[in-house]
C-alpha cells in the first residue's frame, strides 16, 4: 500500500490561530483561502473561528504558552483547576512550593472531590505545561522602597540616598527600567501620526552588561507581518495592548519572568522604577523593588535614576540612523521616495531594528549614567554619536527628539484609519513561505556580494555563523 503520498497533518500554534482571526476579521478572504495560506484544511479555519472567544481568553490571559499547538484537556480539568488556584494562593503567601507538594496537594483535592485519582510525576510535567506554571524556592517578602525627593533641585537627604539603598548590591545587580515611545517609521520633515508608535521597554543593569530582552508593545494582537514567524524566537518581546501602552498586566507578566530567571540563577536584585509603576501582588521574591519619583514641580529635569535620558537618547539615536540606513540603501535601487520607503517598515522591520539598536547601546555608557545617579560607581565615558551623512547635529537631535515635538499628537487615530494602514501593510506578506531552498540561494548570493564589494574579513566571519545556523535548520 503506497504511503507516500498521505498528507502530513499541520497544526497551528496559539499564535498562528490568533493571525488566522485577524486575517479573517480585517480581510474579505474566505475560509478556504486562509486555509490555504497556512497550509490547513478548511475545517480546520472553521474550529478555530468555532473557538474564538477562547482562544482570545488564552491568548490574552498571559499564561498560555502561545507557541503550543495542541491544548489536551485533562481528564481531571476539576482536580486541574483547583490544584492551580491553591497554587496561586501559595504563591500569594509566598510558600516554597515543591514538586512534592504539589502531588500531595492534588492526591487531597481529588479525595475531597471523591475521585479515583493517584497523581503522578508525568501528570505533574503535564499540568505545569498546560498551565504554564514554574515554581521554584519562595523568600520572605521585601520591603519596597519609595523614595520622596525634596522639591528644590538640592542633593537628596543622605538617608533617603541611593547608594545607601543600594550599597549591599553589586553594580551588576542593580537593574534600571524605563519605557520609550518610538514613532518607528517616522523620517525627517514628515508628517507624523500616533498610529505609527510602539511603546518600547528598556532594562540593564549597573555595568551595562546584561541588557534584558527589549519589550515592544503595540495596539495589535497579531500584526499581519507576523505571518509564519514564531514570536517567541525574535530578539524582542512583542505583545499587545488596545492603548499600545506598558500595562500594568504587561509589566506583571513581564516581572514574574525576570524574577523566575534571577531565582533559577540564585541571585538577589534591585530594580530601580519610576513611582507611576505599582508594586505587584505577589511582590517578587528575587527581586527588591525601588520606586523613584520625578521631583515635583521639576517636571522638565531629569529623572535622578536609570533609565538615564543619555541611555535612552542613544538607544533612539540607534534606531533611527539605523532606520535612514535601511530607507537609503533601498532607494538607491528604486525610484520609491524615502517617504514611500519608510511607510512600508513594518512591525517586524521595527522589533529588529530595535533590537539591534539596543544592542549597540555601550557599556560604557551605561555605567556612566547609572554612576551619576549613585545608582553604582561606574565612571564609564559617554562615547560619540556623529549624525548621518547629510544631516547637521541640529537636525539629528531634532529627528531623535520627534516624539517629543509639540506637533506630535499624543492621541491614538480612530480604530478604522488604523486599521486600514495596517491592512496595506501586510498586503504582499502573505505568500508562500520562504523554503529551504530559499535559504540555501539568499546565502549563497549574500556571499557572492561580499566577495564582489570588498567587505572586511570580520564579516565573512559573522556570515560563516550564520551560514551554519541556516544548514542546521535546513538538516532538521
Amino acid at each position: 500500500m503506497e504511503l507516500n503520498g498521505k498528507k502530513k497533518l499541520h497544526a497551528l500554534s496559539l499564535a498562528e490561530k490568533i493571525q488566522v482571526l485577524e486575517m479573517l476579521d480585517e480581510s474579505k478572504m474566505s475560509q478556504s483561502e486562509v486555509a490555504r495560506r497556512f497550509q490547513v484544511s478548511q475545517p480546520q479555519i472553521s474550529r478555530i473561528c468555532k473557538n474564538k472567544e477562547k482562544l482570545l481568553a488564552d491568548w490574552c490571559s498571559g499564561t498560555a504558552n502561545r507557541e503550543r499547538k495542541r491544548k489536551r484537556e485533562s481528564k481531571y480539568s476539576s482536580i486541574d483547576e483547583a490544584l492551580l488556584c491553591w497554587f496561586h494562593i501559595a504563591r500569594t503567601k509566598m510558600w516554597d512550593v515543591t514538586g512534592p507538594m504539589l502531588l500531595q496537594k492534588a492526591k487531597e483535592l481529588a479525595d475531597i472531590m471523591g475521585q479515583e485519582f493517584v497523581p503522578s510525576i508525568g501528570w505533574l510535567v503535564r499540568w505545569k505545561r498546560r498551565n504554564n506554571v514554574c515554581f521554584g524556592q519562595r523568600h520572605p517578602a521585601r520591603t519596597v522602597h519609595t523614595l520622596e525627593l525634596p522639591c528644590d533641585k538640592g542633593p537628596v537627604p543622605p538617608s533617603l540616598s541611593l547608594p545607601q539603598l543600594l550599597k549591599e548590591f553589586a553594580p551588576e545587580n542593580v537593574f534600571g527600567c524605563g519605557e520609550v515611545v518610538l514613532l518607528y517609521k517616522a523620517m525627517p520633515g514628515g508628517e507624523q501620526e500616533g498610529r505609527e508608535r510602539l511603546c518600547v521597554a528598556l532594562c540593564v543593569n549597573g555595568r551595562g552588561t546584561e541588557k534584558r530582552k527589549p519589550v515592544v508593545v503595540g495596539r495589535r494582537l497579531a500584526p499581519h507581518c507576523f505571518f509564519g514567524v514564531n514570536t517567541e524566537a525574535l530578539p524582542v518581546l512583542y505583545r499587545s495592548s488596545p492603548s499600545g501602552q506598558l500595562t500594568p498586566e504587561l509589566f506583571s507578566e513581564w516581572l514574574t519572568d525576570f524574577d523566575r530567571e534571577m531565582g533559577r540563577q540564585r541571585r538577589s536584585v534591585v530594580l530601580v522604577l519610576d513611582a507611576e509603576r505599582h508594586c505587584p501582588d505577589p511582590e517578587p521574591a528575587n527581586i527588591r523593588l525601588v520606586f523613584l519619583p520625578s521631583r515635583p514641580g521639576h517636571n522638565d529635569s531629569p529623572s535622578p535614576c536609570p533609565l538615564h535620558p543619555d541611555i535612552v537618547w542613544d538607544f533612539k539615536s540607534r534606531y533611527k540612523r539605523r532606520l535612514l540606513g535601511k530607507v537609503s540603501s533601498i532607494g538607491s535601487e528604486t525610484d520609491s521616495s524615502p517617504a514611500s520607503i519608510a511607510a512600508s517598515i513594518t512591525v517586524l522591520d521595527a522589533l529588529h531594528m530595535v533590537a539591534a539598536a539596543w544592542d549597540k547601546v555601550q557599556p560604557s555608557l551605561v555605567e556612566r549614567c547609572f554612576g551619576e545617579a549613585g545608582c553604582s560607581k561606574g565612571k564609564g565615558s559617554l562615547g560619540s554619536n556623529a549624525p548621518p551623512s547629510g544631516m547637521s547635529p541640529e537636525e539629528f537631535r531634532r529627528f531623535v527628539d520627534l516624539e517629543t515635538e509639540p506637533a506630535c499628537p499624543s492621541a491614538l487615530p480612530p480604530t478604522g484609519a488604523y486599521k486600514e494602514e495596517e491592512e496595506e501593510e501586510g498586503e504582499d506578506l502573505f505568500g508562500s513561505l520562504p523554503t529551504k531552498a530559499d535559504a540555501l540561494k539568499a546565502l549563497g548570493t549574500l556571499r557572492r556580494w561580499f566577495e564582489c564589494n570588498g567587505s572586511a574579513e570580520g564579516v565573512f566571519r559573522q556570515f560563516y555563523s550564520c551560514e551554519e545556523e541556516v544548514e542546521r535548520l535546513c538538516c532538521q
